[in-house]
């Protein structure tokens, strides 16, 4: 099962207009723990942030699933309740869970977890779709021989 962890990393970053603004980037990073979240979150955006950057706030996010697409440059939390029975008592019984989707607007995110839920055994409910501030997400990678 993976685990999810949103990384703030803040660093200054260059405007349109020429400016510094004190910016605040979020990165989902699928990592074993704290540390390695924020190891990791320093690997990846050190090639891209010139200058220094700090790791603001590591916090852990439960999402059951994550699906990802090459067209889409937002995310998108998708809460969900699958509905299941209830053998003993004979009633309907709700499971929350969150799930993350790419894409490029909300009707698109709607349609890409409709489709990827498609075939799944358990009924399940859409309590809401919201925009997320993650700007990028990492997949877990497995540390050989110490490189």
């Amino acid at each position: 099962m993976n685990r999810w962890y949103i990384v703030g990393i803040k660093y200054d970053k260059m405007q349109e207009d020429g400016k510094e603004k004190r910016v605040t980037e979020y990165l989902l990073i699928d990592a074993l723990s704290f540390s390695e979240a924020e190891a990791r979150a320093t690997e990846e955006v050190q090639p891209f942030i010139p200058g220094e950057f700090v790791v603001e706030s590591i916090k852990k996010e439960k999402l059951s699933e994550v699906f990802l697409s090459d067209d889409g440059d937002k995310y998108y939390k998708v809460k969900i309740n699958f509905m299941t029975l209830d053998e003993k008592s004979g009633r309907e019984k709700k499971t929350p869970a969150n799930m993350l989707v790419q894409a490029p607007d909300i009707d698109t995110a709607k349609t890409l977890f409709a489709e990827r839920m498609k075939g799944t055994l358990f009924d399940y409910v859409v309590e809401g779709i919201t925009e997320t501030k993650i700007e990028e997400v990492y997949l877990y990678k497995e540390v050989k021989d110490g490189k």
